[in-house]
C-alpha cells in the first residue's frame, strides 16, 4: 500500500485562522454584517485565549457555519479564489510547500485535512499544489444552498475518522503515513499515522510530542519571501 502526507491547514499551512482571514471579503460580498466581522474578529481572540478547547472549537465553527444561510457552494468557491492572492497566500508558510515538494518526490501523495469548511479546502488545494483535501461539510437544502447547519465537523476523533476513511479509499497505508499539525485537538488525527509530526505546537501538544519523541518543527517563512 501507498503512503501519503497530511496537513492541517490553520496555523500549519497557513500562520492564522483560514476562515477568519477571509472574515473581511465576506463582508464586502454581504455575507456577513460590520457587526458579525468585528465580533468575529472578538471571537477569535477568545478562542485563542481558551486554549483551542474543545467546545470553543465547535461553537465558532456552527458560528460560522450560520452565516453560510443563502449562499452556494460555488458562492463560496468563487469567494475564496478571488480572495486568494490579497487574503490568503501572503498568510501561507513557505516551509511546508517544501515538505509538500519532498513528499511528491517521494512519490507520496499530498491532501489537506481540515475543520475548515469543504469548499475553502477545496480552493486552497489547488492553489497550493495538493492532490485533495477533506474539510467540514455544511448541509445544503433542496435549492443547494447552505442551511447553516453542519453535516461533518473536523474535529478531534471525526478529523481522524475521516482520515481513516480517505486512507482506506485511496489504499493508503497509514502506518507508512505522515501528518502535520499545530494543536493538541489533533492528537488523534496525529496518532492516526506512523510518522506525526508537531507544527508550530501549542503548549499541550509539545508536550505531548517532546514525551513521545515526535518531530517538532517551527514554520516562520512566509511563501515568497
Amino acid at each position: 500500500m501507498a503512503a501519503a502526507a497530511f496537513f492541517d491547514l490553520d496555523r500549519t499551512l497557513v500562520s492564522r485562522s483560514s476562515a477568519l482571514a477571509l472574515a473581511r471579503p465576506f463582508r464586502e460580498r454581504g455575507l456577513i454584517t460590520r457587526r458579525q466581522l468585528a465580533r468575529a474578529a472578538v471571537w477569535q481572540v477568545l478562542f485563542t485565549l481558551l486554549g483551542d478547547s474543545e467546545g470553543a472549537t465547535l461553537r465558532a465553527a456552527e458560528r460560522g457555519l450560520r452565516v453560510l444561510a443563502g449562499s452556494t457552494p460555488d458562492d463560496m468557491r468563487q469567494l475564496v479564489a478571488d480572495a486568494l492572492e490579497t487574503a490568503l497566500r501572503p498568510l501561507v508558510y513557505a516551509e511546508p510547500l517544501q515538505l509538500l515538494r519532498m513528499h511528491r518526490e517521494r512519490g507520496e501523495a499530498v491532501f489537506i485535512v481540515s475543520a475548515t469548511l469543504q469548499e475553502i479546502v477545496d480552493t486552497i488545494a489547488v492553489d497550493l499544489g495538493f492532490d485533495g483535501g477533506v474539510g467540514s461539510v455544511c448541509e445544503l437544502d433542496s435549492d443547494g444552498r447552505y442551511t447553516g447547519r453542519a453535516l461533518r465537523i473536523l474535529h478531534g476523533p471525526e478529523k481522524a475518522a475521516e482520515l481513516r476513511t480517505l486512507a482506506a479509499a485511496k489504499g493508503f497505508d497509514l502506518g507508512v503515513c505522515t501528518a502535520y499539525s499545530d494543536s493538541h485537538t489533533d492528537l488523534p488525527f496525529l496518532e492516526a499515522v506512523g510518522h506525526p509530526v508537531a507544527v508550530n505546537p501549542d503548549r499541550r501538544l509539545r508536550r505531548v510530542a517532546v514525551r513521545r519523541g515526535w518531530p517538532v518543527l517551527e514554520f516562520r517563512a512566509r511563501r515568497g519571501r
